[in-house]
């Protein structure tokens, strides 16, 4: 088996084992304890694999689980299947007193303003 194929083949093995394992959930010192061990499985099966490629491998790892759109819990805060709350009904907005008199369209220095009549 070629180089580029065991990498491949482990970092696959390696995003079955995270997608089927739930640390995607999981805190992320446990991500990185999982990661570490997960890691430390593959060296063994894929011997082959130097000290930098199972570096990239946990790298690449690491940022599969900590994605720049969040999923799941992480995501909104709270777990989804929870009941949510309704959010308050907004304050009503104080009315002050306005003017009755119109407002005529002056022309000043090239600019339109306001000015009472």
């Amino acid at each position: 088996m070629s180089k580029e194929n065991m990498i491949n083949r482990a970092r696959d093995e390696l995003f079955s084992h995270i997608n089927r394992c739930g640390v995607l959930q999981a805190e992320e010192n446990d991500q990185q304890h999982w990661m570490e061990e997960t890691i430390d499985y593959l060296a063994e099966r894929y011997p082959d694999l130097s000290d930098a490629d199972l570096q990239d491998l946990f790298s690449v790892g690491i940022r599969f689980c900590q994605p720049a759109i969040p999923h799941g819990r992480k995501r909104f805060g709270f777990d989804p299947r929870e009941k949510v709350l309704e959010a308050p009904a907004p304050a009503e907005a104080e009315v002050t007193d306005v003017p009755t008199e119109e407002l005529v369209p002056q022309e000043a220095a090239g600019e339109n303003t306001l000015q009472e009549s």
